[in-house]
């Protein structure tokens, strides 16, 4: 399996609080790092996967399985280069 790189950006805006850190891991995205910036709170994965569009959607599951929606995904163009 390939590791793939992305960031799910959540609807709405939080504060990064531990216990939304322990929800996040506990429902699966202990391969991601959650992050604030300017009201915009995302979690960037490194994430294996069988192909990049199924990585993206099983991360998004882990995150609504713990109570947050997603906005969308944002990849960088070089990591979609290294993934064809």
């Amino acid at each position: 399996m390939a590791k793939y790189e992305f960031a799910l950006i959540l609807k709405g805006q939080f504060e990064l609080t531990e216990e939304i850190a322990d929800e996040l891991f506990e429902a699966g995205c202990d391969d991601g790092t959650p992050g604030v910036c300017d009201g915009v709170f995302s979690i960037d994965f490194c994430r294996e996967g069988v192909s990049l569009e199924a990585t993206i959607l099983s991360a998004i599951a882990n995150v609504k399985s713990a109570g947050y929606a997603v906005d969308r995904a944002e990849i960088e163009a070089e990591a979609i280069a290294h993934s064809v």
